[in-house]
């Protein structure tokens, strides 16, 4: 790792997608992407180190990842989205950032800017969320301080928990960028890129 490195990113793609009814990381955008390249490429332009996490037999060769960007497949993946995320605070747990940018390899539409604003609000003891249209979205980045309680996490709640327990500590950041609420769980969704919109009310945060 870069001992520069503020923010290190930690993006998860290891799900079934079972809602999805097929590997939706290879599904194509408009624009022939993947919808995993794309959830990449801005976050990529974002963050100097960033650790994909995926399942255990996943091949993505054919999938064009950045070079920085480096893989974990993990059997844990099949106990869920919070195994996922443990395991991959695990192999980051020796990194000297500052903070960890938990993303999803679903959400193609968050804007470079957007996670440069949440970088420069990343602090050790913080949790930092964007919120758009009053909406809480995605990345959810969190301080070395609360790495150890994402390394406990199991099963598919994900660290919602964690921020919860550590209100004190959170710190909600207005953005202009309808991208930190859009995921793909549809093969309709993929028809998102034309013209994101809000959803009419807010879902919980997965991460």
């Amino acid at each position: 790792m870069n001992s520069e490195t503020k923010v290190v990113g930690l993006m998860l793609a290891a799900g079934r997608a079972s809602r999805f009814g097929a590997d939706k990381r290879r599904a194509r955008l408009a624009d022939g992407r993947t919808l995993l390249e794309a959830s990449l490429a801005n976050t990529a332009a974002a963050f100097d180190e960033l650790l994909l996490v995926l399942r255990d037999g996943d091949t993505v060769d054919d999938l064009r990842l950045p070079p920085q960007v480096r893989m974990l497949h993990t059997p844990l993946a099949e106990r869920g989205l919070g195994a996922s995320l443990a395991a991959g605070a695990e192999a980051l747990s020796t990194s000297p950032a500052l903070a960890m940018a938990v993303l999803l390899g679903d959400m193609p539409w968050i804007g470079r800017q957007t996670c440069l604003q949440l970088i420069a609000e990343a602090g050790p003891e913080r949790i930092v969320q964007p919120h758009y249209d009053g909406c809480p979205g995605h990345p959810v980045l969190f301080g070395r301080a609360f790495w150890p309680a994402l390394r406990a996490l199991d099963g598919d709640e994900g660290a919602r928990a964690v921020i919860r327990q550590h209100a004190d500590h959170y710190q909600a950041v207005q953005v202009d960028d309808p991208g930190v609420l859009l995921d793909v769980d549809h093969p309709a969704d993929l028809d998102w890129h034309a013209a994101p919109t809000t959803p009419s009310t807010c879902r919980p945060t997965r991460s």
